[in-house]
């Protein structure tokens, strides 16, 4: 006899963007900002979709919407820069996912680092990573890249995401 797992008093729903959002609200990640070198400047997104992929080669992984504004220089680029945000950079992370805003401006600070890679100051790390590959994944790009260089350049806490807001972590 298998025993059947207890639903409670809710019903399951059929896969959707809305059922996948929810769930994953539920799910803490750490916050990253991806930057890259575009045409006309510099580019930058939000991303929370950050994995380590491989330590031999050492490789990452980050999804991008293929509709975002950062998309058409993320697709072109050999290289970008992977940040790790502390949770004194809440701002920051903001910025970086508001549509719409200068990212690269005051109070953003940052320098042009190896490969032309867009640096962001303050951050717990950095790395620049060469593209490896784009991977169509519904509406996004799975981007994997290999790590060149970079810095465990900060102190402190990661920044989290969770329930739709940025957080520090809690003991």
């Amino acid at each position: 006899m298998t025993a059947t797992p207890d639903l409670g008093t809710r019903t399951p729903q059929l896969a959707s963007p809305d059922l996948l959002r929810s769930v994953f609200r539920q799910h803490a990640a750490g916050v990253a900002v991806i930057t890259a070198r575009g045409e006309s400047g510099p580019v930058g997104f939000t991303a929370t979709s950050l994995s380590s992929v491989s330590a031999q080669p050492p490789m990452l992984s980050f999804g991008i919407s293929t509709g975002a504004s950062s998309w058409p220089a993320i697709s072109g680029a050999d290289h970008v820069g992977v940040h790790i945000l502390g949770e004194h950079q809440e701002q920051l992370a903001a910025t970086f996912a508001r549509s719409g805003a200068d990212r690269f401006g005051a109070p953003t600070v940052w320098r042009e680092g190896p490969e032309g890679v867009p640096v962001l100051d303050g951050v717990l790390a950095w790395l620049v990573c060469r593209v490896a590959a784009r991977v169509p994944a519904g509406d996004h790009r799975i981007v994997l890249a290999e790590v060149v260089l970079g810095e465990h350049a900060g102190s402190g806490r990661p920044l989290l995401y969770h329930q739709g807001r940025f957080n520090g972590l809690r003991d």
